[in-house]
């Protein structure tokens, strides 16, 4: 089987997991306006706290303290953006190569495996044994987490701080007209952001058993894919839409990461997959407007764009079906061509029907 149930399982898992990560960066990023280059290191740094005390017998208090670590980190960044006067790309970059020798100080080696050490999973496993959820403990650990990050997010996002810290994002200058100090809305910003991403990779080391001084090297990518990939599927609007749609975007772009896996791609190829998911989610708005304008200068002539290509990838999508049924060989290749093909499909069909709903309201 081409994908399998397990498959799909284990893509959401590590979905959800990392879309932990992306929260981190959802609330750096596109709420302080802040662009935080030490997730990676970070994202390890929580791991490595969080493996070293759980080899002591005590997974929840590695949470604890990976979400300590992850606010000492973000602290020392704020402190560099902030007192130190230095950009906060290059405050990033320094935190981030710093974090580095640290990881190795705290680990001792450049791996440590946590499989005889307990874990919250392996805890889940033993409340969850004899009932329906007893194969989907993984799951379950995983998006209890996520709600919960989400939840926080939620309702601190609508705190009189944390509406301070988005103003933070939108316009300095204002706060600090309002008696409000940037410098403090900043450092707690990236504290909290931080303290996510420590956490997240505190989870995928217990999830995975092991912690690697390399685990965290382009989780900023794959970060930004999921971020991207959930505002272009679900658009900037209210916090919670936004907060699940980049749950959704970590979940996606494992699931293409899973296909890409099962296509017999090496692994050394992932890192262009998810720089040609992060052009592609970025640039689609761009591509939507410029077919949009085409479309309203073919529709004079009494032709519609959409409709020729809504028809021109639905032939391919038909075509790549029969092509898996009759060629064996090549078969997971035109599964996944006629994927991308009723994908593309069901954004022109969108985009059809959003410009014929701004035709008729301007009308």
């Amino acid at each position: 089987m081409f994908i399998s149930w397990g498959i799909i399982q284990s893509a959401v898992e590590l979905g959800l997991i990392y879309s932990m990560v992306a929260l981190a960066l959802f609330l750096s990023y596109s709420m302080l306006n802040v662009c935080d280059l030490s997730t990676d290191g970070c994202y390890t740094l929580g791991c490595s706290v969080g493996s070293m005390v759980a080899l002591t017998g005590h997974p929840v208090l590695a949470l604890l303290a990976a979400i300590g670590s992850g606010i000492c980190s973000g602290f020392v960044t704020a402190f560099l953006q902030t007192r130190m006067k230095i950009e906060s790309l290059l405050a990033g970059i320094i935190v981030n190569t710093g974090l580095y020798t640290i990881n190795i100080m705290i680990l001792g080696k450049a791996t440590v495996s946590l499989n005889d050490a307990p874990t919250v999973f392996t805890w889940m496993k033993k409340v969850l044994a004899g009932t329906p959820l007893a194969d989907c403990y993984k799951l379950v650990v995983a998006l209890c987490f996520v709600i919960l990050t989400v939840l926080f997010l939620v309702l601190f996002l609508r705190t009189r701080l944390g509406l301070s810290i988005r103003a933070t994002g939108n316009n300095k200058d204002m706060v600090r007209s309002s008696s409000l100090n940037p410098t403090t809305m900043i450092t707690i910003g990236l504290c909290c952001s931080n303290a996510i991403t420590a956490l997240g990779g505190c989870l995928i080391g217990e999830y995975n058993k092991t912690c690697d001084i390399n685990m965290g090297t382009g989780m900023v990518t794959i970060a930004l894919a999921s971020l991207i990939i959930g505002e272009t599927i679900f658009g900037k609007k209210t916090v919670p839409w936004r907060a699940v749609g980049v749950v959704i975007g970590a979940v996606i772009y494992r699931i293409v990461v899973a296909v890409a896996l099962r296509l017999n791609m090496p692994a050394t190829a992932l890192k262009l997959v998810s720089a040609v998911i992060v052009a592609v989610a970025i640039s689609y708005p761009t591509v939507v407007r410029a077919l949009a304008l085409q479309n309203r200068r073919l529709s004079t002539r009494g032709i519609s764009l959409y409709r020729i290509l809504q028809a021109a990838f639905a032939a391919l999508t038909v075509l790549f079906i029969l092509l898996s049924v009759f060629t064996s060989g090549s078969r997971p290749l035109m599964i996944l061509l006629a994927l991308l093909c009723a994908v593309f499909l069901i954004l022109m069909i969108t985009a059809d029907r959003k410009e014929r709903r701004d035709s008729h309201a301007g009308a």
